[in-house]
Formats: C-alpha cells, sequence, structure tokens
C-alpha cells in the first residue's frame, strides 16, 4: 500500500489549478460550521478502497470511512455497477416510496440478513435520510402503537453500572418492576439502545446488559428499539450488533452503511406495532442508493466480511491496547470490530477531576486531554493516516476502518498512529512521563 506523497504522475490533469485551489474557497463562502473541513485539510480528488489521494497528490488510509457510511471503502466495483446499471436503464432516480424492482430487490436482500425472528415478521420503512430521521420515525411508532410517550435510552451510567454483579441497570434503565414504571412514571413508550455508542466514545453495551434489558422489556411490554445506525452491517464482527447478545429487537433504526455510501434510511419493526399516519421525508425513495445499497448488503454476506471485521477488529483492538501499554497519555481503548476508540488523558499533579479512561489515582485536565486527541489527529493526518475525534470531552481518537481493510494496510495504519502518538508523546510539557510499570492489555 502506498503511503503519503506523490501519486503517480507529476500533476492532476487538466483543471489541477482549480482543484488546487478549492481549500481557499471554503474560507470566503462556506460557514466555520464545516467540522471536519477545519480539522482535516484535505481536498480529496480520487478515491478507493480504504485510500485517498488529496489535489497535492499525496495518498491517506482512510480511517474515518464516512463516519461508518462506507462499509466497503470508497468507490467499490459492486457498488459502481449497481449505480451504472440503474442510471443506463433509464428507471426514475426519486419515486418516493412508490415500489420499484430495486426497491424489492434492496428488501429482499435486507430481510435475508435479519434474524428469523424478526425478517418472518417485518415490516419495512424508509425514512428521509438525515441522521435523525430513521429515529423519530422509530419514536414515533412506538408511541402510536403503545399510547403512551416516553422513551427511555441506555445512557453510559447504565453500562458502567453493569461492570458491577451487584447492581441491577436493568432497573435503573426501566424502573421498578411495577406496571406504572414506579412512583410517578408511566410506563415507557419504547426502550432506545445504541449497541455502541459511538459519538460517546465508542462505548460497547455490555452484551448481558442487553439480553436483560431485552428480557425485562418484553415482560413489560415495552418495544425495545435497537439504532444500528452505525454498528450495522458487519461493522462490530456481526452482520448486525444485535446478534452478539442473542437479542431481537421489535424496532430496528439502519442508516449510514445500508445506502452503499449513498443517504438512505430505513425503520424495519415487527408487523403487529402498525404504522403511524404521518410520512418520513421526501427523499426516502432514492433509487441509487436502493442500488447501492443491495450490493453492499450482499456483497457483506456473501463475503462474510462481518467475520473478517471480527478478525481484523481483534488484531486491532490488540494494537491500540499496545500503546496504551506503552504511553501515559493513552487511557481506555475501547471497540468492536472494526469499531475503536482510544482514549487520549493528560496526567496532571493538580487535583482535577478524573476522566473516563485514565488509570486510579491519575488527575486529568479533560481540556488537556482533548488538545492531545487533536495533536493526534494532526499527527496521524502529516503520516498519511485520517482519523476522527470524538467523545464528549472530544478526546477519543476514533478508528473505522471499512470491511476491506487488509492485513497489510492494518499493518500500516497501526504503525502510522503509533508514530503518531510517540510524536505528541515527546511533545508534550515536560517531555514522555514514564509508567511505573508496563499494564497488560485490557
Amino acid at each position: 500500500m502506498a503511503g503519503p506523497g506523490p501519486g503517480p504522475g507529476s500533476g492532476l490533469g487538466p483543471g489541477d489549478g482549480g482543484r488546487r485551489s478549492a481549500p481557499r474557497r471554503p474560507a470566503a463562502r462556506e460557514p466555520a460550521a464545516r467540522t471536519y473541513a477545519r480539522a482535516l485539510p484535505v481536498v480529496p480528488v480520487r478515491a478507493r478502497g480504504l485510500t485517498i489521494e488529496g489535489a497535492d497528490g499525496r495518498r491517506y488510509l482512510d480511517c474515518v470511512s464516512g463516519a461508518g457510511t462506507l462499509a466497503l471503502g470508497h468507490n467499490h466495483p459492486v457498488v459502481l455497477d449497481a449505480i451504472r446499471a440503474v442510471l443506463d436503464s433509464g428507471a426514475p432516480l426519486h419515486v418516493m416510496d412508490l415500489t420499484t424492482p430495486v426497491e424489492d430487490a434492496f428488501v429482499t436482500e435486507l430481510l435475508r440478513t435479519l434474524p428469523p425472528g424478526l425478517a418472518d415478521r417485518a415490516r419495512v420503512r424508509f425514512c428521509g435520510p438525515a441522521g435523525t430521521d430513521p429515529v423519530d420515525a422509530a419514536v414515533a411508532l412506538v408511541r402510536a402503537a403503545t399510547g403512551r410517550t416516553r422513551v427511555v435510552t441506555v445512557t453510559d451510567a447504565d453500562a458502567d453500572a453493569d461492570a458491577d454483579a451487584d447492581a441491577d441497570a436493568d432497573e435503573t434503565v426501566l424502573g421498578d418492576s411495577g406496571g406504572d414504571g414506579g412512583p410517578g412514571r408511566e410506563r415507557p413508550a419504547g426502550l432506545l439502545l445504541e449497541p455502541v455508542r459511538s459519538e460517546a466514545g465508542v462505548r460497547p453495551v455490555p452484551d448481558g446488559l442487553v439480553r436483560r434489558l431485552r428480557a425485562r422489556a418484553a415482560d413489560r411490554a415495552v418495544p425495545l428499539i435497537v439504532d444500528e445506525t452505525g454498528t450495522g452491517v458487519g461493522r462490530t464482527g456481526a452482520y448486525w450488533a444485535f446478534e452478539h447478545s442473542g437479542v431481537t429487537p421489535d424496532v430496528l433504526v439502519l442508516a449510514k452503511a445500508i445506502g452503499g455510501s449513498l443517504p438512505l434510511a430505513v425503520v424495519v419493526h415487527r408487523e403487529d406495532l402498525g404504522e403511524p399516519e404521518r410520512t418520513a421525508g421526501a427523499f426516502r425513495g432514492n433509487q441509487l442508493a436502493l442500488a447501492a445499497g443491495a450490493a453492499t448488503l450482499a456483497h457483506v454476506r456473501e463475503h462474510r466480511l462481518a467475520a473478517h471485521a471480527a478478525t481484523l477488529g481483534g488484531r486491532m483492538l490488540t494494537g491500540l491496547r499496545a500503546l496504551a501499554a506503552e504511553f501515559t497519555c493513552v487511557g481506555d481503548v475501547r471497540g468492536r470490530g472494526l469499531m475503536a476508540g482510544v482514549e487520549l488523558v493528560a496526567p496532571d499533579t493538580a487535583p482535577h477531576v478524573t476522566a473516563h479512561g485514565a488509570r486510579p489515582g491519575t488527575a486529568v485536565r479533560p481540556g488537556a486531554a482533548a488538545e492531545l486527541a487533536t495533536a493526534v489527529r494532526r499527527e496521524c493526518l502529516r503520516r498519511g493516516l485520517i482519523v476522527d475525534v470524538t467523545g464528549p470531552r472530544a478526546n477519543v481518537v476514533r478508528l473505522l476502518p471499512p470491511l476491506i481493510v487488509t492485513e497489510e494496510q492494518m499493518s500500516a495504519v497501526l504503525d502510522r498512529l503509533a508514530d503518531a502518538v510517540r510524536a505528541v508523546d515527546r511533545g508534550r510539557p515536560g517531555g514522555p512521563v514514564p509508567l511505573r510499570g508496563r499494564r497488560g492489555p485490557r
């Protein structure tokens, strides 16, 4: 795999000048809220698989993957062929939710990937492609079905409580065993769960807690909504992340990777939950996204890429945990499959709060930890590696390589990240802080 540096040839061909001047345009024409462009000053002009080529000819390994949208990486041949087939057929590109052969093929392939307990009695509802659209549709669905309004979610505190064998985190989420949800509280209309809380810093919800919540929700006739927006289509090492715990949801929220790189969102639910009357957005019949999505779903299934993600993801987490054993600025390492988060911490002698991921007894400065994560992202970019920063304190470096990543590419990703962390650790005030004892992998 080619590393950073000039790509083939000495130039980009016709239009080079326009491409090279592109970075200067956003400052004058676009808002400062363009967070990725501000953090990653790359102007991509070509991409294939894991690799992006910028307007300056440099090549990068992309471990952001469109925030997990690109299950097969950039411009995978099966995706491009599916899109070209629709374009060449003369079929309409947008038909709201009218049934088409392209939509039927997508639904057929989607149901093929789901467990029989859901697929055999499922309704598939297309939504607008914005990230909140399918969640809003799922919430509206369970409220209409139950006649109740309150929807509860699993938080970091609930997941952390599961680490204590004596803690009943499931009761914390759903209240006591009474049918009314406890004093002054109605029984919930639904329970919303993300198997891995990616934006919270890549925090997997323990399988045992998921199973207990499923059982408790079923006992109280509370529909379980599983949000697989960022975890579905093989990302975590199973086709759907809920399969790790062996549960079957009542409602499944899907987006990102199911569109094969194009905007698409779907809610799958038990047919007995009915249908809310209101629609869910005008852009829910994009034929190109349906074709790209069906091709992606089939390719991941046929080539067992979920199993590949489990294998390569295990190697990735092992390599990342080695960083935690070597550098004091690396705290917790979390993840599942090809979805990992490396938490940065900033040791300090002042009595500040202890952040998630810091070793016991170490005081940290959350603001300084965010600066470290930003510095690691910057050093990664200099080495030809694109990573993301997430978490409530913006101190978690997130890696989401596509499912087609190879052993060789994974080695390059880990080497470049380790080199970036080493550079940041050397540059901290006072230099590297030696460990008092080498920690084993966590």
